[in-house]
């Protein structure tokens, strides 16, 4: 049985890691432009290559450059794992309160509106 708010929720923990671990969006990671890559900085015998573009990892960046795109990936997921551990546990709840108060609104919405126009196999 697909239910509609279990995939939301899942959804949402996607986000939430994918934002922490890329700085992009689900939908952003796929369709955006890669530009990570090196650059010089300094000049002559001083100069040093630099990574940019680092900030927001998609999948053009991966298929360029996977070595300096996995490295940045790691480094945000470590840096941002705080805050995406809070992110989850919020979200868990907040889903796991709202079906409990919505459980007799849920249930007529489902037996009224969603079972008749998507079939039994689908529930909100």
């Amino acid at each position: 049985m697909f239910s509609i708010l279990n995939a939301v929720e899942a959804w949402i923990y996607g986000e939430i890691i994918m934002h922490g671990s890329t700085g992009s969006s689900i939908l952003g990671f796929f369709t955006s432009e890669g530009d990570i890559g090196f650059e010089s900085s300094g000049m002559g015998a001083a100069s040093t290559m630099v990574p940019v573009g680092t900030s927001v990892i998609n999948l053009a960046d991966l298929m360029t450059e996977p070595g300096l795109a996995v490295s940045t990936m790691s480094q945000m997921f470590k840096s941002n794992l705080l805050p995406m551990a809070l992110a989850a546990f919020t979200t868990s709840v907040t889903f796991r309160i709202g079906k409990s108060l919505l459980r007799r609104p849920l249930s007529s919405i489902n037996r009224n509106l969603i079972k008749p126009a998507l079939g039994a196999g689908v529930r909100l």
